[in-house]
């Protein structure tokens, strides 16, 4: 069985290396290097990593519209996950094209169906294995699995449904000939957008908010305030009431009242600084109970 894949970030990976102990990889494709870091230094994607390591071809196109290789390799089957880039309708036709997205499809499809799910407080998500076609997520489905969102965050489960994925791909490869696609409800599809560094913004307005982006938002792009980056916290409560940024408590961290709940903040940073712990930051602002942390 000579598989083509297709993937860029660790989710991909551990697909990757499943399905490279079962089959035959006849190439793998990945996003080009990008600058990384302020040295902007070009590095490769972790599934291009895993590539050379294991002595695979690899190649890293802009655009897909002018590849004529992949028809050339005569795979059986193209494994997508987390690529990056649309498939045009003439690789659609050389194999079928399995894409494992991280969403129970129709819901989420798009660039952050992961973040999505936290952000919505949803009770479940999971990984859907899709027979891919010109839409963006929108192709039949093959199969599927579920994991309970819980307190995880995004880094969580990403690893966690990664796992699942890596069970999954060969299981449908192996019973492809044997599964009856099952069309999407159109009419119950949701998107999900691809994330921006502005998205990590939060007030201290609603305690739950916060928590739900502080999971989703890691490592990328993380979530700040108008002093200062929270690199970590703890929610309290979503149900008490109190002013805006006010310090509730200094111990163990820094309790912050939102006007709906309370979080703990523990680790933050100011632009331009180190990472400190948040009793620090009060102490060397001479903040204490009852001042504002965001106008003090």
């Amino acid at each position: 069985m000579r598989i083509v894949f297709m993937g860029s970030p660790d989710y991909a990976v551990k697909i990757l290396d499943e399905l490279n102990k079962r089959y035959e990889i006849a190439a793998v494709y990945t996003q080009p290097d990008k600058p990384v870091g302020r040295k902007k230094v070009l590095t490769p994607t972790p599934v291009k990593k895993y590539a050379l390591e294991k002595n695979l071809e690899v190649y890293t196109p802009v655009t897909l519209k002018d590849d004529n290789t992949i028809e050339n390799l005569k795979p059986d089957f193209i494994v997508v996950a987390a690529y990056g880039l649309l498939l045009p309708e003439k690789i659609l036709n050389i194999a079928p094209c399995i894409n494992l997205h991280a969403s129970l499809l129709p819901k989420y499809r798009g660039a952050s169906p992961i973040q999505s799910a936290i952000l919505n407080g949803d009770e479940y998500t999971g990984v859907t294995a899709m027979l891919m076609d010109k839409g963006l997520d929108t192709g039949d489905i093959l199969s599927w699995d579920y994991t309970e969102v819980g307190r995880k965050t995004s880094i969580d489960l990403f690893n966690e449904l990664a796992v699942i994925a890596a069970k999954q791909t060969p299981f449908v490869i192996d019973n492809f000939s044997k599964i009856k696609p099952l069309k999407q409800i159109d009419a119950l599809a949701s998107y999900s957008p691809k994330i921006k560094k502005s998205d990590g913004y939060v007030t201290f307005e609603s305690a739950l908010i916060i928590d739900r982006k502080y999971r989703a938002f890691q490592p990328w792009p993380g979530i700040y305030c108008e002093r200062f980056k929270i690199n970590e916290m703890e929610l309290i409560d979503t149900d008490s009431s109190n002013n805006e940024g006010e310090i509730l408590e200094i111990g163990d961290g820094v309790v912050i009242g939102c006007k709906k709940g309370k979080i703990r903040l523990i680790k933050i940073q100011v632009p331009g600084k180190k990472e400190i712990n948040a009793v620090d930051y009060a102490n060397g602002k001479r903040l204490k109970v009852g001042d504002n942390i965001i106008s003090s």
